[in-house]
């Protein structure tokens, strides 16, 4: 079975720089590590290579400190990894993201399953997975908590619709993206560290990719823009209100009245 794990630099504090121009992230030269998630969706890919063998391939977006990555899931037992770097991708929104993604895993032909993290600490959009998915016009599901393993039928796993589980049985090639719980993220290995050291990360650029009638890369290729963003202010100030749950309430309806989060009249 040979599995691409999608995985993600993401910055390491909130406290990080934005672009007045673009309202991009400047990640060039910030902490970094990998995003949470994408360490159960590579924890679930060497799981599934260790039980019916095959290859785990890394496949990463990003600036070149992105191969930090990439060495990362080597140390986790990853077999192999590449990296799409190339300024044109800079500033790339979901879609783009997705699409430039989709075409590096095109590059690696014969893959069975991709496995993504649910969604990046970030973006928090959960939207990259699925139009991967859709570019490479293969069926896909989200929220997995549990993956069963393969039978006959196809790969089986628990998906989390929030009131209900479903047990689905998706032929492959698909693709999962996986919430956290699904497995527990092993250690990374220093003994990996050694033996993989001197291993290559594969770099593709956007000369490498396939031409499309209609393509979508870096900020130029992305149909949304971001106007403005920022920070969110931190508050520290607080208040200890004492008396009984009504007077309580009510005091705090009146507070939300005065700082307009809710219109005076409502219903209490």
């Amino acid at each position: 079975m040979n599995i691409v794990v999608c995985v993600k630099q993401v910055p390491e504090s909130r406290d990080v720089e934005m672009d007045p121009e673009t309202g991009n992230l400047k990640r060039e030269g910030a902490a970094a590590v990998m995003n949470p998630f994408d360490l159960f969706a590579l924890e679930a890919g060497l799981q599934l290579k260790e039980r019916y063998g095959g290859t785990v391939t890394a496949i990463t977006m990003g600036p070149p400190q992105a191969e930090e990555v990439i060495r990362e899931a080597y140390m986790m037992g990853a077999d192999d990894g590449m990296i799409l770097c190339d300024r044109e991708f800079a500033g790339a929104d979901t879609l783009a993201t997705s699409f430039t993604l989709a075409q590096g895993i095109r590059h690696l032909q014969a893959v069975d399953l991709i496995i993504c993290g649910l969604q990046t600490t970030d973006g928090d959009t959960a939207q990259v997975g699925p139009g991967i998915a859709e570019f490479l016009d293969i069926p896909h599901e989200t929220s997995i908590q549990k993956i069963h393993g393969m039978d006959e039928d196809g790969l089986r796993v628990e998906k989390d619709m929030g009131h209900v589980v479903m047990d689905l049985s998706l032929q492959l090639p698909t693709l999962i993206s996986v919430a956290k719980g699904v497995n527990q993220p092993r250690l990374l290995s220093f003994r990996r560290k050694l033996q993989t050291r001197d291993w290559p990360a594969r770099y593709l650029e956007r000369s490498d990719l396939d031409d499309h009638k209609e393509a979508f890369f870096g900020l130029d290729g992305s149909p949304t823009q971001v106007e403005a963003m920022f920070p969110p202010q931190p508050h520290t100030a607080s208040e200890r209100w004492e008396g009984s749950s009504q007077e309580l309430a009510d005091r705090l309806v009146q507070l939300l009245v005065e700082e307009k989060f809710v219109q005076s009249g409502v219903d209490e």
